[in-house]
């Protein structure tokens, strides 16, 4: 009975991966909401859990969409904003003017500026604006898109101010040592994969004769983003890739301009066409601007934090058991959702939405001097791009709700303990490839700790495992798996242009990131 039981609770997981990878593969905003459907069905009809704990967790997916898709949502705003504005091309014809050596262009727009870019807003952007840049400076299209995919991947753990950390494992409600534990041992089996990662994706578009030469310059850019990224997750999860990235970028940026570990070879595609000082600074302020807001609210000794986290609760309403209510500083709260223990919180001005990326916006339109049409037209296009992720994310969000139902016989329970009795002690080596199948199947290193970070919690208490380490190794595989996501390879192509390519894209991708768990499964044994 207890391997039927098993079978039936993973039978949703296994349906999810088919449906997602088959030749006629289904969309996540089709294949998620279908299978969440499916995981209740089962937990009515062959688990007979409450309905109305079921109605509930329901309930608490769908609002809890609303963090992570406002993130999205103001995330893309921004870069459309200073898409639509001309701005983007002023960064870009900067970038493009620093150096004539193709391997540094490709370090500083492909790692360093898309590391600072994954860590301010993540969710597909850094590719979406570095990948362009690279091609109008005559890379091929296909290699932009490998290195792309393959480069965006150490900073993922801390995308987005570090949301999928703080939001991805939110259901297992860690305390911050916990969560700071997981930061720091993220941190470090990224940055121990740093040194062969971005190498590996810079042989997709540049021969080892070019890469050689200038291998000083690759490993002090590498270093210029991992070091500080390691050393500021050490007590904090938001800022890491964010500041590791920017500095990287400045660092890499100098280290170019007097080509430091560079050889002569020149790219004669490269121009050193100059940008106007000002002009670079206007269209830099927004990105420098929203840095800022992000430091200043997050560090607690400033105090800015604490106001907007004030839970004094100003108004409430209790309608039939279920308790609404609003505190001072705009959380906004549902306990006891159908009278039962569920609840759900939006933190209206902590979550990075209004605060900063709403508010960099409405700074940067007179700023970039955006006409109407053009202010618009950002905010329809926003629209537009966060219709298909919201319904994804709600679809994983109730999924996870519902296979986390249950206790010690929840669906969750159920696999890890399957997990567990097959690899005991071993499964260290193989816990990152459970993230990427997470991120390979919904697109998103959040939602991957929102799936399976349970499951990982539970295998390592019963195989005694740290805790931490195993969720570190979860946040790695949720990363590494952006190399092969499905959805960001389509996106991808699409921006630039490639078409039906994504079987050939994904035969390249798949070999680093095999390299990457083997990475990650080595350093986390030894972390153990």
């Amino acid at each position: 009975m207890a391997l039927l039981d098993t079978i039936i609770s993973a039978f949703p997981i296994f349906l999810l991966i088919i449906v997602m990878t088959k030749k006629q593969a289904w969309p996540s905003h089709i294949a998620l909401p279908f299978v969440a459907l499916l995981t209740g069905l089962i937990q009515i009809f062959y688990f007979y859990s409450d309905i109305q704990l079921l109605m509930a967790n329901t309930v608490a997916g769908v609002l809890s969409v609303l963090t992570p898709i406002s993130i999205v949502a103001g995330a893309i705003l921004l870069n459309r904003v200073l898409a639509i504005s001309g701005a983007e091309n002023v960064i870009a014809s900067w970038l493009e003017s620093i150096s004539n050596n193709s391997v540094a262009q490709l370090m500083i727009i492909g790692w360093a500026f898309a590391f600072m870019l994954e860590g301010a807003s993540g969710f597909g952007t850094p590719a979406a604006i570095a990948a362009p840049i690279l091609v109008g400076l005559g890379f091929k299209p296909i290699q932009v898109a490998i290195l792309a995919l393959i480069m965006n991947s150490v900073p993922v753990s801390f995308g987005a101010v570090g949301t999928p950390l703080w939001f991805g494992y939110d259901v297992l409600n860690l305390d911050n040592d916990t969560l700071l534990s997981i930061s720091s041992q993220s941190a470090f089996i990224n940055a121990v994969a740093g040194f062969i990662i971005p190498i590996l994706a810079l042989r997709f578009v540049v021969s080892w004769s070019l890469i050689k030469p200038n291998l000083g310059y690759i490993l002090l850019s590498i270093l210029s983003c991992t070091l500080p990224y390691w050393c500021l997750a050490q007590f904090n999860y938001e800022f890491p890739a964010l500041l590791g990235g920017a500095i990287g970028l400045i660092v890499s940026v100098l280290l170019a301009n007097k080509g430091i570990g560079l050889s002569a070879v020149e790219n004669s595609k490269l121009t050193n066409e100059k940008v106007e000082l000002g002009k670079l600074l206007v269209a830099l302020f927004p990105l420098i601007l929203l840095i800022l807001i992000l430091i200043v609210t997050r560090i607690n000794q400033l105090g800015i934090k604490g106001l907007l986290l004030k839970d004094n609760i100003v108004f409430g309403v209790d309608i039939g058991g279920t308790y609404f209510s609003v505190s001072q500083s705009l959380i906004l709260s549902i306990n006891n959702i159908f009278q039962t223990d569920v609840s759900w919180s939006y933190k209206t001005l902590y979550v990075p939405a209004i605060i900063p990326f709403l508010l960099v916006v409405i700074i940067a339109i007179p700023l970039l001097k955006m006409s109407r049409k053009q202010v618009a037209a950002a905010f329809l296009d926003t629209g537009q791009r966060i219709k298909t992720p919201m319904i994804s994310l709600a679809g994983a969000l109730i999924m996870v709700n519902f296979m986390m139902q249950g206790g010690d016989q929840s669906p969750i329970f159920l696999i890890a303990n399957a997990f567990s009795s097959i690899t005991g002690s071993s499964w260290s080596y193989f816990a990152s490839l459970l993230g990427a199948l997470g991120s390979f199947f919904s697109g998103s290193a959040t939602v991957s700790n929102l799936t399976f970070g349970g499951i990982q919690y539970s295998i390592a208490e019963q195989v005694g495992l740290p805790v931490t380490t195993i969720l570190a190794l979860q946040s790695v595989g949720a990363s590494m798996g952006n190399m092969v996501c499905i959805n960001n390879i389509i996106a991808v192509s699409t921006i630039l242009g490639i078409a039906n390519q994504e079987g050939y894209i994904i035969k390249k991708t798949i070999l680093p990131m095999v390299a990457y768990a083997v990475i990650a499964g080595l350093v986390g044994t030894l972390l153990i």
